[in-house]
């Protein structure tokens, strides 16, 4: 390797080290509520490992043990923040089984420590995989915690997010890389087959009990309805249809009256569905997850 080779490969390391730099920035995503001090406990972790860093919280209030969930929060948060920005996501139902702890890199700059049971499924597909490391337990673990086996949130996941966004280590410091792959959940991806657009319900938005769908806006338009007009909405627990109806697509609630089902686009850009004032999914009872799949046509 001659000499002009070798500063290029240097320069394109710094590069690329300079893009993917841990900014300081850390944020929580757990299943423990805010009801004790478990959230409290895994910040102090962070502050004892460095008090300039800057703490978030994404949400506490996953439901419990529901993985599918932590992954599309996940998603619906981390390209908000600027690159470099460490997540820690603690919804662990086989903590202290052999399920891997890893720290995920995207290739969109932000990391992400969990644990390896599918709640990378999102963000890896849509954020991409730079690198995958699992961590290392005898060097990235609160000290005097070996005997604890239930708390890898506070003992291994917040203490190594601390320190990896913090700078104290490095993404190669975390410990030993894996194939750039990780755990996924099946579940329907948006598509448009026969003239129906298929999907499935990621979430619903809980304060109001509407319902989303990940069909985008850009998927929809094949269908060719405009504002105003109707579509066939059919929602199904897996074979099971729960609901059934045409219903009208407005740009906004104040398009229709109190009570009536509309249809809309939410936040995200995807196609979603609801009741004016009402509750569509308590109505309905419709939950969220991959088991829920939602069929739309003309």
């Amino acid at each position: 390797m001659n000499r002009k080779t070798a500063l290029l490969l240097i320069h394109g390391w710094l590069m690329a080290s300079a893009l993917f730099a841990q900014n300081g920035v850390l944020v929580f995503q757990s299943d423990f509520g805010l009801k004790d001090g478990a959230v409290s406990a895994m910040k102090g972790v962070a502050v004892g490992v460095s008090p300039t860093l800057k703490i978030f919280d994404l949400t506490h209030d996953i439901p419990a043990y529901n993985i599918w969930e932590a992954a599309y929060r996940l998603l619906q948060t981390a390209p908000y923040y600027p690159k470099g920005t460490v997540f820690v996501s603690v919804c662990d139902p086989g903590v202290g089984t052999e399920r891997k702890s890893v720290v995920l890199l995207t290739e969109s700059g932000h990391y992400f420590v969990t644990p390896d049971n599918g709640t990378l499924t999102l963000i890896a597909e849509k954020l991409g995989i730079q690198e995958v490391r699992e961590i290392d337990e005898a060097v990235n673990r609160l000290r005097n915690s070996t005997e604890s086996y239930t708390f890898h949130g506070r003992d291994v996941y917040a203490y190594t997010g601390a320190r990896l966004a913090a700078q104290v280590i490095s993404l190669a410091q975390v410990g030993k890389k894996l194939p750039a792959e990780v755990r996924k959940i099946p579940y329907q991806k948006p598509a448009f087959e026969k003239g129906v657009l298929k999907g499935t319900v990621p979430v619903l938005d809980v304060q109001y009990g509407n319902v989303w769908t990940n069909i985008p806006k850009s998927l929809f338009e094949q269908l060719g309805v405009k504002t105003g007009g109707s579509v066939r909405i059919r929602i199904f627990n897996k074979d099971e249809k729960v609901f059934d109806d045409r219903v009208v697509l407005v740009n906004t609630f104040g398009e229709s009256k109190e009570g009536d089902k509309v249809a809309y686009f939410n936040s995200l850009l995807n196609f979603s569905v609801a009741i004016n004032m009402g509750n569509f999914a308590g109505k309905y009872n419709v939950s969220s997850g991959p088991d829920w799949r939602v069929d739309v046509s003309n």
